[in-house]
């Protein structure tokens, strides 16, 4: 199996390593620009994301001479952006991985790069979506109509030999917003929501830790929040995410989030809005917030601020995980998918 995922190279990673574990033979084809990239393990062939200049293309057409001779029998397509990866591909039957309903990433693409993505994307075998909210919303896409729709579970993108011991109550502390600090953080109604917590009778001292790049517009952060600013390893924060009371993943609009995913594989409960697929993975009983309830916000910030309860819901948001998105789950999903495709078009798995 060939595997194109230039933007989501742990995620890919994680899962191909679990279909390695079951006799699958893959090659990831990525790039170095997800922050966890490091030496090329023996199953990747790491390229330039554009091959925009002439000293690419040396890796680009041996990339294709080893793909070529590799001969896979299906393909997977994640994420992928450049017309030139396309060529990669080749003709084997393709699944499209797609993560949100908005496929651009906010950035424009010129009128004949999305006819040439909606076509090839409409040739795809099959599509695989991670959540329903996110099948649902791009059923009618170009590049979707007429594919086969599936839904497999979302697994984090740390892999589970990194997953710290789990935290107990005696060591549990702050509240974290991990990752990108763009708009759809809906960090403004995060801040006004702390802001309320810390000034009513539940807090216990905690900060609100903001980690991750920019842009933050805000000018002046409230008492008691920190933003550690830049990109980030995993080993770098994963102990301070690890002991967290809650986790916010508060968004005006997502699909489905991958800090979602890795608050509950390391303990901790995210504390998420009602948009998109998030509602989805929230485990029972603590229940998705409005986008713009302060006071459903304030009110979770105050329920988790006991560190004795945060450490239970951190317990059960861990045993969520594991029922339901451990790689283990994902993977059986995709298996599924994979199955289907290759006996409908008459091919055999490696």
């Amino acid at each position: 199996m060939l595997w194109l995922s230039p933007l989501m190279r742990p995620l890919a990673r994680v899962q191909a390593e679990r279909l390695r574990g079951l006799g699958i033979d893959v090659l990831l084809v990525t790039t170095d620009q997800h922050p966890e990239s490091d030496t090329a393990r023996d199953y990747e062939l790491v390229l330039e994301p554009g091959f925009r200049t002439a000293s690419t293309w040396p890796a680009a057409l041996a990339a294709q001479r080893r793909i070529r001779k590799y001969r896979p029998d299906i393909v997977i397509a994640e994420s992928v952006r450049d017309p030139r990866w396309i060529a990669l591909a080749g003709r084997a039957p393709r699944i499209q991985l797609v993560h949100d309903e908005r496929r651009d990433d906010g950035r424009r693409r010129k009128a004949l790069a999305r006819a040439l993505f909606d076509k090839w994307g409409g040739r795809s075998a099959a599509t695989v979506t991670y959540s329903n909210f996110a099948a649902i919303a791009v059923a009618a896409r170009h590049d979707v109509v007429g594919t086969d729709v599936h839904v497999v579970p979302l697994c984090s993108d740390l892999e589970p030999a990194l997953v710290p011991p789990f935290v107990g109550p005696e060591d549990r502390r702050d509240f974290v917003v991990a990752g990108r600090m763009n708009s759809h953080k809906n960090i403004d109604v995060v801040l006004e929501a702390w802001q309320r917590h810390v000034d009513g009778g539940n807090w216990r001292g905690d900060e609100l830790l903001l980690i991750g790049v920019g842009p933050l517009t805000i000018r002046t952060l409230p008492a008691y929040v920190r933003w550690r600013p830049g990109s980030y390893r995993y080993a770098d924060v994963v102990t301070t995410l690890a002991a967290a009371k809650g986790s916010v993943a508060h968004y005006r609009n997502a699909s489905q989030s991958g800090v979602q995913m890795l608050s509950m594989q390391l303990g901790v409960m995210p504390i998420v809005s009602s948009a998109g697929g998030l509602a989805e993975y929230q485990p029972p009983g603590f229940p998705p917030v409005g986008v713009d309830d302060v006071a459903g916000l304030a009110a979770a910030f105050d329920d988790l601020a006991d560190p004795l309860t945060a450490t239970l819901r951190g317990g059960a948001a861990a045993r969520h995980y594991a029922d339901s998105y451990a790689v283990d789950h994902a993977v059986d999903g995709l298996l599924e998918v994979l199955t289907e495709v290759t006996g409908r078009t008459g091919k055999a798995q490696t």
